[in-house]
């Protein structure tokens, strides 16, 4: 097995560990897994061009692009990974805010606070990807403070 082979298989093996996904369905092999200079560990995933997600170097976690995370969510099994909004939450998302209590309709039970999280409309359309602030099963009862950090919107 050459390197290249085997850095493919470990992202994979973290996809599926970290998202519950086939690693080959998420990370096909026309994949190229671009490695740091300085420490030789993977770095970012790329596809066609376009990154899929980074490896964050403190703890060894996908975080997702947009790219990566319209991918995951066409795999996903409906709720999972995913973070429900309201009309007001996707409309406030997309004004550059945070997702707040209040603002979620409905959460996976599995979420951990740091869990990488996609957030959806009610019609399972991708409005962003972030980190969960809050446990899955908070997230409906909380109605103020932050529930998911939103990193990318779409």
């Amino acid at each position: 097995m050459s390197f290249d082979e085997f850095l493919l298989r470990q992202v994979r093996q973290l996809a599926f560990f970290q998202f519950g996904v086939a690693g080959e369905m998420f990370i096909p092999d026309g994949c190229v897994v671009e490695v740091s200079p300085s420490t030789g560990r993977p770095r970012r995933i790329w596809l066609d061009g376009k990154c899929i997600a980074t490896i964050r170097a403190m703890d060894g976690w996908l975080t997702l692009t947009v790219f990566g995370a319209q991918r995951l969510n066409s795999l996903l099994e409906r709720g999972r990974n995913r973070v429900v909004v309201n009309r007001e939450g996707a409309e406030k998302m997309a004004a550059g805010y945070d997702i707040y209590g209040g603002h979620v309709v409905e959460a996976d039970a599995s979420i951990v606070p740091g869990t990488e999280v996609l957030v959806v409309d009610r019609d399972y359309r991708l409005l962003g990807v972030g980190k969960a602030v809050v446990a899955g099963v908070e997230m409906t009862e909380l109605r103020r403070g932050a529930v998911v950090k939103v990193r990318h919107k779409v």
